[in-house]
């Protein structure tokens, strides 16, 4: 009956190792996975802090625009009123 039992032994070591390969390769599944996500928050993030650089620049933008649209809106009231008085006279 010792045969018996080394077989025994033998066959719980050998699903025992098997299980530990099926562990192992799940766990470099989930680390690969992991990893692969990790990656596309980290672009994701990157784009975002990318878009909102963007938008703050075209916001500066439209300030400036504004700006010199204001100013303009200005001189073309002053011609005006120049144009009114050089008729009168």
């Amino acid at each position: 009956g010792g045969e018996r039992g080394k077989m025994a032994a033998g066959g719980a070591a050998d699903s025992q190792a098997r299980f530990g390969h099926s562990v192992k390769g799940l766990l470099t599944e989930k680390v690969t996975s992991c990893g692969t996500d990790v990656i596309a928050l980290t672009k994701q993030v990157l784009k975002g802090s990318r878009s909102a650089e963007l938008l703050g620049q075209a916001a500066k933008n439209m300030v400036m625009q504004e700006d010199a649209i204001l100013h303009s809106e200005d001189s073309l009231r002053k011609m005006a009123i120049i144009t009114t008085h050089l008729q009168y006279q």
